[in-house]
């Protein structure tokens, strides 16, 4: 416990012996308030305040006075106030908590006096006082013997006390809710009266701002969720308030919310989360706009640096930590699929040392990110997720993504990750681009850490170090080369492929400084992806690939292509495949199903949905059984049961789900299971203790591969720098751009595979290329010219447009390999 919270406790221990709680029915032997307290003076109180705060006493709940100013807005005093709440003038002051009958009786007796003085002291009383608030709105109010009108304010003590038992003790497994003892929909209604009375508001915010460092203190040192879980009524009833994102709440009412918030333990907040779940789609955006207008006012009204940390502001680090309650919210609230999982085949350990363990690295770098308690409450993942209430875009605040310093938020997440926040933890929160730079320090620091190992394994050894993954292939036999060293290497030392790729083509010049590498990859995707090869199958309609289930290859073939996937994620480098959905989702451990079908497989998947839509006799009209018909690799029809005597069992309208969910499972996972379960193992050999799996989802993982199909040049233009004489205002340049905007897609891509190595922008689009063109000489028949591994053009000063634009088609048309100047 730091100083500053010791110092509140005591202060509140020391009011508590002298001022009391305000309950004149407190019961509480420290506090002033009750009746057999003996009067103590300021040194005495003071002594027995820190005593009180070695054996962490109780503390009570204050009961504070909320007067009403002359304008009638709500004042807020930090003691208990002159006005004594039981005194005659106050019409309602033996009403200690709220319902729905009580709120609407005290508003239309304010109506017909025409002021509401006394209604701004009820719910100042009421909204400071943690266990007033938490009592208040309770379910199940019996049907009262009298109409509202009838009532006097003096009876209402009473009927509050009725209408304040909750519900029956149900058990905590129950989920949504029904274990939730606050009415929602009565605390809806009241807010709806409420907060079109001018005064209220001010009274709320105050009332907020005095309730919520009482609850932080509450919930972090005397575990009051654990005595008694219907403390979350607390915050079920704040959240409810539709104002909260308005600027009145926004300075201090709400950041202290979000931090009281945050100290709930991790089965309370997954309560909160399975109730949110519940709302409707507007509540649910509500609160979501609620967190990030927060995170995102409280960015922009400060600013950050290395020093300064974003990591460190309280407010934005609560809010987050609140925001994420949302965000499992809406995975639960909408398609979910936390079946269907793929084993994951975990080699057994040895029990010999490892270099890394000797060095002390293997904590670092071998243990996976930590689960998320929240996430291990809820039973559910992100990867789980179908289609969540709100989209995963929702969550994702800018403002903050422009702020985080990456490289020591990763230092948070890997090293600190016990007393440093890292955003990393909240993913949800991040853009993929800020995602691919905390993955690109993490591969980059494991490539110097394999390097630093090889540099002593071989001094130790007497041997030549060999800091890189070195591929040397011929170009004509790229496939076998690759093959042949990619596997004696995975035999040998895998984590020699978590070195730094540096190829090289025998016969040829050229320092791989990237751009080799892209090559590399090029040219094995080309040639593995042939289909006269047969690994694979193209469809022409959807233009990707998927996994030839007749193939006579061998497994290795299928490990080679997940390594050079791994090996492209790890080396930064973007490839040119075109796989459906369902290859990530496998990748990152989730079967297929029936809904992936809907890319991979179209034809089929129109196919069973008209069958699951059939309104018909569906075994009459269908004639089907659960027996179907593949074609091998020469064309010739296999049948296939689905089940047991498949053939004997026909699709009846009951069973046609039963029938469609073996179909899609033979054709995503069992058809296919050998060539897959290969691929995945070259793809894990790389990325096996890379955060991948924790912080990217399956279309973000595909758009680290394959890059952006979309490619804005003005972007590019705007982001380009000029080297050699070149400037944005020179001819040749202006010159260029118009050539290029002329170009169409196709000739756009070949531009970009010249320049890159690759016709995909990069994660981020094309302005997050940083492309150069450098002058390379005076007019001249000679083409442009490439460095692929800096992005760098190498452009002549050409004499007239048309001579520019004649020189760069040739060049981008039939440029490969080296030395095509």
């Amino acid at each position: 416990m730091n100083r500053a919270t010791a110092k509140r406790l005591i202060e509140r221990y020391f009011r508590q012996l002298t001022e009391g709680c305000g309950n004149g029915n407190c019961t509480n032997e420290f506090c002033a308030s009750c009746r057999d307290f003996q009067p103590l003076d300021s040194n005495s109180a003071a002594a027995k305040a820190l005593e009180l705060f070695k054996i962490n006493a109780k503390l009570c709940d204050y009961h504070p006075c909320i007067a009403s100013s002359s304008d009638g807005n709500a004042q807020l005093d930090g003691t208990m106030g002159d006005k004594d709440p039981a005194s005659p003038n106050d019409e309602f002051s033996d009403v200690h908590y709220f319902t729905e009958n009580s709120v609407g009786m005290i508003l239309k007796f304010c109506e017909e006096c025409g002021d509401y003085s006394a209604l701004v002291r009820a719910i100042g009383r009421v909204f400071s006082n943690a266990e007033a608030l938490m009592k208040s709105f309770m379910k199940e109010e019996p049907k009262a013997a009298e109409s509202p009108d009838s009532v006097k304010p003096e009876e209402l003590e009473k009927q509050s006390e009725k209408t304040g038992a909750s519900c029956d003790e149900e058990s905590e497994e129950t989920s949504g809710s029904c274990d939730m003892t606050v009415d929602i929909e009565a605390v809806r209604r009241v807010y709806d009266k409420l907060l079109s009375i001018d005064q209220v508001e001010a009274v709320l915010v105050n009332a907020i701002i005095y309730l919520t460092p009482n609850l932080e203190l509450d919930l972090e040192y005397l575990d009051v969720y654990e005595t008694n879980p219907d403390y979350l009524n607390l915050f079920i009833i704040v959240m409810e308030n539709s104002n909260l994102h308005s600027p009145e709440y926004l300075e201090v009412a709400l950041p202290q919310f979000c931090k009281a918030m945050s100290k709930l333990p991790a089965t309370a907040l997954a309560r909160l989360s399975r109730l949110w779940s519940t709302y409707g789609l507007s509540h649910l955006r509500r609160m979501m706009e609620t967190f990030q207008q927060l995170i995102t006012f409280t960015v922009v009204s400060n600013e950050y640096d290395a020093e300064n940390l974003v990591n460190d502001d309280e407010t934005v680090v609560a809010a987050t930590q609140c925001l994420k309650v949302v965000f499992y919210a809406s995975i639960l609230g909408g398609d979910v699929d936390v079946e269907h999982n793929e084993e994951d085949d975990e080699d057994s350990d040895s029990d010999e040392l490892t270099l890394h363990e000797l060095l002390g690295e293997e904590r670092l770098y071998k243990k996976g990110p930590r689960v998320d308690p929240l996430e291990k409450d809820l039973g559910v993942r992100p990867m789980d997720s179908r289609k969540p209430l709100l989209s995963f875009e929702d969550f994702v605040n800018e403002s903050l993504n422009d702020v985080v310093e990456m490289d020591k938020d990763f230092t948070f997440f890997k090293v600190n990750a016990e007393t440093k926040f890292s955003f990393q933890s909240c993913p949800f929160i991040l853009s993929v681009i800020t995602k691919s730079q905390g993955l690109y320090y993490d591969n980059r620091i494991r490539m110097y850490s394999e390097r630093r190992l090889t540099a002593l394994y071989s001094l130790a050894q007497g041997q030549q170090p060999n800091p890189y993954l070195k591929l040397k292939v011929r170009r004509d036999h790229i496939i076998d080369d690759a093959l042949v060293r990619l596997e004696m290497i995975s035999m040998e030392n895998p984590s020699d492929l978590k070195k730094q790729l540096f190829v090289e083509f025998e016969g040829e010049q050229g320092v791989d400084e990237g751009g080799v590498s892209k090559e590399f990859f090029q040219l094995v995707l080309e040639e593995i992806f042939n289909p006269d090869i047969g690994m694979f199958t193209y469809d022409s309609d959807t233009k990707l690939f998927w996994f030839n289930s007749s193939s006579l290859e061998i497994e290795a073939q299928y490990t080679l292509i997940g390594i050079v996937l791994g090996l492209a994620i790890y080396n930064n480098c973007i490839l040119d495949v075109h796989f459906p959905m369902v290859v990530y989702r496998k990748l990152m451990g989730k079967k297929g199903t029936y809904l992936d079908l809907s890319d991979s497989h179209p034809v089929l998947y129109q196919s069973l949905k008209g069958l699951l839509e059939h309104t018909g006799n569906v075994e009459e009209d269908m004639m089907l059984t659960f027996q179907i018909s593949q074609t091998d690799l020469f064309g010739n029809p296999v049948l296939y049961d689905l089940k047991e005597q498949g053939d004997q069992t026909p699709v009846t309208k009951d069973n046609r789900q039963e029938f469609i969910d073996l179909y899609a499972d033979y054709v995503l996972n069992t058809s296919v299971e050998r060539q897959f379960k290969a691929f995945k193992k070259g793809f894990l050999m790389v990325t096996n203790e890379s955060p991948l799996k924790y912080l990217f989802r399956p279309e973000e993982v595909e758009l680290l591969i394959c890059g952006s199909r979309k490619l804005d040049f003005e972007a590019l233009e705007k982001t380009t720098e000029y080297d050699g004489g070149y400037s944005r205002d020179s001819r040749v340049i202006k010159d260029f751009w118009e050539t290029i905007h002329s170009f169409g897609e196709e000739q756009k891509r070949l531009f970009l595979q010249f320049t890159t190595g690759t016709d995909r922008a990069p994660v981020g689009g094309l302005g997050k290329l940083k492309m150069i063109i450098a002058k390379n000489g005076s007019d001249t028949d000679r083409l442009p010219t490439s460095h692929t591994c800096f992005n760098a053009l190498l452009l002549p000063e050409y004499s007239s447009k048309d001579k520019l634009r004649e020189r760069l088609l040739k060049a981008i048309t039939y440029a490969k390999g080296f030395g095509m100047l």
